[in-house]
C-alpha cells in the first residue's frame, strides 16, 4: 500500500475541517452520509483515500462544493460550464479507477458527471464501495464488468445502467482492456 499524497492529506485536513466548522459529530454525520463513524475518522485520518462517492455525499449533506472539497476554491460559473476534451479535473481518488470531474467549474451542480477509466483486473481483486444516492453509466469504449450485490452485469459501447449507489458495487474492465464511461452520480 502506498503513502498518501499531500493531495490525499488536503483533502482529508478539508473535510476534518469542514465536520469541525459545522460542529458535527461523526455519528452524525455518518447518519447524513449513509456511512460508519470509523469511515469518516478512516477519511480524515489522512492515511488513505477517500472515495468520490464519499466527498459527493458530504458536498451534498453540508451543501459545500464538491470542487472546494477537492482542490480548496469554489467553483465560480452558474450559467453554464464547457469542459474541452481532456480538460477535465483529474480527481485520482481512488487508485482502481481513473476519474475526471466534468463539471468541476460549475457551482453547486445538481449532479455529479465524471468520465471514468477501469483498468483490468482480476475479480478478486475488486473493492467494493456503497454510498447514498443513485448513479448513471454510460460505456464509451471497452467492456465493463460490474458487480452488483449479488449480480453481475457486463456492458458494452453504448449500453446504459442506471442503480442505487446504495447496493455494494465494484467494477472492472474485461478483455484485458481499460473500459471508459460516463458517470453521473446523484
Amino acid at each position: 500500500m502506498s503513502l498518501p499524497s499531500t493531495f490525499d492529506r488536503d483533502i482529508s485536513r478539508r473535510i476534518k475541517d469542514l465536520r469541525d466548522a459545522l460542529d458535527i459529530t461523526p455519528d452524525e454525520l455518518a447518519k447524513r452520509v449513509g456511512c460508519t463513524p470509523e469511515e469518516i475518522t478512516n477519511y480524515e485520518s489522512g492515511s488513505g483515500e477517500v472515495p468520490v462517492s464519499y466527498l459527493y455525499a458530504l458536498a451534498k449533506a453540508t451543501g459545500v462544493d464538491l470542487t472546494a472539497l477537492i482542490t480548496g476554491s469554489e467553483a465560480k460559473l452558474h450559467q453554464y460550464c464547457l469542459v474541452k476534451k481532456n480538460q477535465g479535473l483529474a480527481v485520482t481518488r481512488r487508485k482502481a479507477y481513473k476519474y475526471q470531474a466534468l463539471a468541476y467549474r460549475f457551482n453547486r451542480p445538481s449532479m455529479e458527471p465524471f468520465l471514468v477509466t477501469v483498468p483490468p483486473r482480476e475479480r478478486e481483486e475488486l473493492e467494493f464501495n456503497h454510498h447514498a444516492g443513485e448513479e448513471f453509466i454510460y460505456l464509451l469504449e471497452g467492456r465493463l464488468e460490474l458487480l452488483l450485490g449479488k449480480d453481475v452485469v457486463v456492458m458494452n459501447p453504448h449500453d446504459s445502467l442506471y442503480f442505487s449507489s446504495t447496493i455494494p458495487h465494484a467494477m472492472r474492465g474485461l478483455d484485458g482492456k481499460e473500459a471508459l464511461f460516463l458517470d453521473v452520480i446523484n
